[in-house]
């Protein structure tokens, strides 16, 4: 890869993009700019001011899929010479503001899309003391500025004639020598050859116009051998203030020179997948790619043992459409199986997911092995699995050198081989119950999943949460011993708001359960809601709930007690003992051993 730093004119570059000779890379989002940000820019411009470097690269090289600026209307597209990586907002306000010869389609500050021309106060530009951006006049597509909803007209430039009287220069002239002269000459006629007059449009020329016709642009030229992960690199690093291009716009316009629509391809897939699997809701087009690419790495992992099993950025970028054309299909199912078998474990949606990221090697895991999934063994080893990466709390950051040991790993368990790496990893501390606070963590999200899997009934009604009931009854995580009661008795947050004491109810129920204590709740579900004692406390038990110390107001006790089930929750999951149930530590922040 190489590159040259270069200042071509403004015109030069205004009149590429006119012709099509430079245009942009399909990943590039739209322009965006509002009509405060286009005024400044030209403001600046009126000034010699600079306005930031662009990044040009060399087309030809990186077979992206290019497309025309915004109000570039040539039929059919000419090939681009070259391609703005870094710019796009700038070069495109320039060209529709200077050079398009027509109403900018932009918006205000508040989002309302509007129309605009722009003009230049010639009088305030040549007064030193005047501000540059009181200068640039932004009017309607009708060049009259109205108010009183249009009843009176503040500023009125609809005509040539109207623009020499109220000396208003269309900044739509700067670049077009044949209609700025015609303007020119009418401005001349209108002032009757007055020499103050016509020595005013000389000083405007010379201070304002000809900074705009000696304006540079400082460029940095990409060569045409750039690779396609420096391109996205570099394009990562010249837009920290904007939004991060994504691997799957990279692809989109790679697989698009290929006559390939990635974009159409994922939204029929992701419309087949997200039917009836709220749980991939959490998927997106990157995530699938990610998939395919695991799956087409560990298939030739198989073939070379030395090949790694990888989907970093850097190998997606290395998909080629062969191999996404043959393995996309596979990872479809894969996402299926993993939807069906986590409606299993009772995670139906995707606000109930604990990490979006571990549906990635699930998927690919589930596309490799086919079938192979399905017998109770095979499948329990892939739970455990999933479990131990759920309570290690093993998927919140940087993933993908654990999803390509996934990968292998499960499948060589599976196949009579040594536990995986995440299994091995799993860790879960008895003092973390207490810092799982919301469900912003996934070990939280992990339990509530569980509870259900217990059968856990509603309080009141006694129906067990299935994938109806959890929609239909609005299910959420509610406290057991209540907010305000808890808080009435200034018991301590890090207990009563921790998981601990917190269950999957019916919005309904936790209406019942109120701000009251135990005993008054359930003694109001037991007359109000016509549910005897007995089978109350059953429902209660399948929520593992200590139901002597709930109904004796005994927090302290429901809490020692229900953590210690808690633990033995998680350890059924994910086939390994917690450590520590009888540690100091845990002695001390429960105020006795869970052992």
């Amino acid at each position: 890869m190489t590159f040259r730093t270069a200042e071509p004119a403004l015109k030069d570059v205004l009149d590429a993009i006119a012709k099509g000779d430079m245009q942009l890379p399909d990943f590039q989002r739209g322009w965006v700019w509002d009509d405060e940000h286009i005024s400044s820019l030209i403001a600046s411009l009126s000034l010699s001011y600079p306005i930031g470097a662009v990044m040009f690269l060399e087309a030809g090289g990186v077979p992206f899929k290019p497309r025309l600026f915004e109000g570039v209307g040539i039929v059919p597209a000419p090939a681009p010479k070259t391609l703005v990586l870094d710019g796009q907002q700038r070069l495109t306000s320039m060209f529709l503001a200077l050079r398009s010869g027509k109403p900018v389609n932009t918006r205000t500050e508040k989002g309302e899309s509007i129309q605009r021309v722009y003009f230049l106060d010639m009088a305030m530009c040549l007064d030193p003391m005047a501000d540059r951006e009181d200068a640039v006049v932004s009017v309607p597509a009708t060049l009259k500025k109205t108010s009183d909803f249009g009843r009176k007209v503040d500023l009125d430039l609809s005509t040539p004639k109207l623009q020499y009287e109220k000396r208003m220069f269309p900044l739509f002239l700067m670049f077009d020598a044949e209609a700025l002269m015609k303007w020119e000459m009418g401005y001349a006629q209108h002032h009757g050859g007055n020499s103050d007059a016509q020595m005013f449009l000389f000083k405007f020329k010379n201070a304002i116009w000809l900074a705009f016709q000696q304006f540079k642009v400082p460029a940095i030229e990409m060569s045409v051998d750039t690779p396609r992960e420096a391109v996205c690199q570099v394009f990562e690093k010249v837009n920290q203030g904007g939004v991060s291009l994504t691997v799957f716009e990279l692809m989109t316009a790679t697989f698009a020179a290929e006559e390939f629509l990635l974009r159409d391809d994922w939204a029929a897939r992701e419309k087949r997948l997200r039917d009836k699997r709220p749980v991939l809701d959490a998927i997106d087009g990157t995530a699938f790619l990610a998939a395919v690419t695991l799956l087409a790495s560990y298939e030739r992992h198989l073939a070379n043992k030395e090949l790694p099993v990888a989907c970093k950025r850097a190998d997606v970028l290395r998909l080629s459409l062969a191999s996404f054309k043959k393995h996309a299909p596979a990872v479809e199912a894969g996402f299926r199986k993993a939807a069906e078998l986590l409606a299993e474990q009772k995670i139906f949606d995707a606000r109930s997911l604990p990490y979006a990221t571990q549906l990635i090697p699930m998927a690919a895991i589930c596309a490799a092995l086919g079938a192979q999934v399905d017998p109770h063994g095979n499948k329990q080893k892939l739970l455990r699995w999933y479990w131990c990466g759920v309570f290690g709390e093993l998927y919140g950051s940087a993933n993908e050198t654990r999803f390509g040991l996934d990968l292998p790993g499960v499948a060589q368990w599976i196949a009579g081989g040594d536990e995986p790496r995440t299994v091995r990893d799993a860790s879960f501390a008895p003092t973390r119950l207490l810092s799982l606070q919301s469900r912003l963590a996934a070990a939280y999200k992990g339990l509530a999943a569980l509870l259900m899997q217990q059968g856990g009934r509603d309080f009141i009604t006694g129906t067990p949460i299935d994938l109806h009931t959890y929609f239909e009854r609005n299910v959420d995580i509610h406290h057991v011993f209540p907010r305000k009661w808890c808080e009435d008795a200034k018991l301590p947050r890090e207990k009563w708001n921790s998981v601990v004491n917190k269950a999957p109810l019916a919005a309904e129920t936790n209406r019942s359960i109120g701000g009251d204590a135990p005993t008054v709740y359930l003694k109001r579900i037991e007359t109000l809601k016509k549910v005897d004692t007995a089978a109350l406390d059953g429902f209660l038990a399948t929520h593992c709930v200590p139901v002597p110390a709930l109904r004796s107001n005994d927090f302290d006790g429901f809490i020692q007690q229900r953590a210690r089930s808690l633990l033995g929750l998680i350890e059924g999951a994910t086939g390994k003992t917690v450590p520590g149930r009888d540690s100091e530590e845990t002695i001390e922040a429960f105020g006795a051993s869970l052992a």
